[in-house]
């Protein structure tokens, strides 16, 4: 095992690293601490590191003061925990020179190796290194990685490509806050229709149409056989594969386990409540989907109104649509609210007194509370009104004087006597450095 230990260190110092698009995302790397960037399989987390690796290159960084390895290589299968203290060991042989200097170690999918928390957590307290790590579990390496490393990790989540990363990736520019020409503005608003239909995973963005849908569900297929399956050695997989094509099936709608239950039920498949709330968190874990609870202070109301869910991506929800044509508001909903997701913003859906449904309510850290409605567009009158009276009826009851309207192509201020409701092209919005 050491002759190939060594042997991976000096193939990965042999080749150059790959051309790629730059994501929008920075590494902590603070003293101390260990990087895990998490996120569902397939997003980029690998060319992520690659990423980091090259600014630390521009950086006048050695490739020698860095070590990288991917645990999916099915030449370390089956690595043990006992064996892993042999690749830094390997790599001190190969460097000796670096034993005490700053080194970087980037480790790929380290979680195929059980035990392999107490490894690091040694090496971070016995040699001088920076040390990033990827996983596909949103409860391995974050709420595991908590405890198991004892407060030494930072969490960084890596999601399929945002709308300006795919613009970037095409080599599409675009200098914010310049208005765009009739005819950049065309181009804009049909990348964004191929987004919605495309999403943002990277394998797929250059692949035809039939081709995108068939990796697309071969990626749910993965999630679910090693991150669900596989990890809580599920026996009844049948109730799970219903469960994942109705959520992807019908993005950003209230979902409601006892309803689902009853729908088994009617099918004949055998699977009790408990056990589909336990696939339902699974598939959270996983990062397959993301629950939105509706705003209330009260708990109660959280847990006894029907959460809305959304898909990690719109190609992955068209890709199990039951229609013949897209729900392009559905997308479009689910767009934004991966949004205001990849933002680290906090999200929940709106009920007025009166009924009327707010898609978003949003917060962060350090500003006042946000009200998005999401509508195709306002041509029709009745849609018009329906959005609007929503909007001025919840910022009536929350105080809040500004609200957004986003849609395909409108653009527009309109003034009530709640506040000012702006109407926004989700290009556009997308493209704002600040929301």
């Amino acid at each position: 095992m050491n002759t190939l230990f060594e042997q991976l260190i000096a193939d990965f110092h042999e080749r150059n690293l790959p051309e790629l698009t730059q994501r929008a995302v920075d590494l902590p790397a603070l003293a101390g601490k260990i990087d895990a960037i998490i996120g569902m399989r397939r997003t980029g987390k690998t060319w992520f590191l690659f990423q980091v690796m090259k600014q630390y290159l521009e950086q006048g960084i050695a490739k020698e003061s860095m070590l990288y390895i991917n645990f999916d290589d099915e030449r370390l299968f089956p690595l043990t925990a006992q064996e892993l203290g042999g690749i830094s060991e390997a790599y001190y042989r190969l460097y000796p020179q670096n034993r005490g200097q700053r080194c970087y170690f980037f480790f790929d999918e380290i979680q195929n190796v059980s035990g392999w928390e107490n490894y690091l957590r040694r090496l971070v307290d016995t040699e001088n290194v920076q040390i990033a790590v990827t996983g596909s579990s949103a409860r391995l390496l974050s709420h595991e990685i908590a405890t198991s490393l004892r407060g030494r990790s930072i969490s960084t989540e890596m999601f399929p490509f945002s709308f300006k990363e795919v613009l970037q990736h095409e080599g599409i520019t675009y200098d914010y806050p310049v208005r765009p020409g009739a005819k950049q503005r065309t181009l804009l608003e049909n990348r964004l229709k191929h987004y919605l239909l495309r999403g943002g995973f990277p394998e797929v963005q250059s692949l035809k149409e039939e081709y995108q849908t068939r990796i697309l569900q071969e990626y749910v297929d993965v999630v679910i056989l090693r991150d669900v399956v596989e990890r809580y050695q599920m026996g009844n997989v049948l109730p799970l594969r219903y469960l994942i094509r109705h959520l992807l099936a019908s993005p950003a709608t209230l979902f409601s386990i006892n309803k689902f239950h009853n729908d088994l039920k009617s099918q004949s498949i055998a699977c009790g409540k408990n056990t589909l709330h336990e696939y339902f968190e699974y598939l959270t874990d996983a990062y397959l989907i993301y629950p939105v609870s509706i705003h209330s202070r009260s708990v109660r109301a959280k847990q006894v109104n029907p959460r809305k869910v959304y898909a990690i991506d719109t190609g992955l929800a068209n890709a199990f649509r039951h229609k013949p044509q897209p729900d392009w508001g559905r997308l479009l909903e689910n767009l934004v609210f991966m949004e205001l997701r990849r933002r680290r913003m906090n999200i929940e859906y709106y009920r007025t007194e009166k009924g009327f449904e707010v898609d978003f309510i949003v917060t962060d850290n350090n500003e006042a509370p946000s009200l998005y409605q999401v509508t195709l567009d306002m041509s029709d009158k009745s849609t018009r009104t329906r959005e609007v009276r929503a909007l001025q009826a919840a910022m009536k009851e929350t105080g809040i004087l500004t609200a957004k309207i986003l849609t395909l192509q409108d653009e527009e201020q309109i003034a009530t006597n709640s506040g000012t409701i702006n109407v926004v092209p989700v290009w556009l919005w997308l493209l704002q450095e600040s929301l």
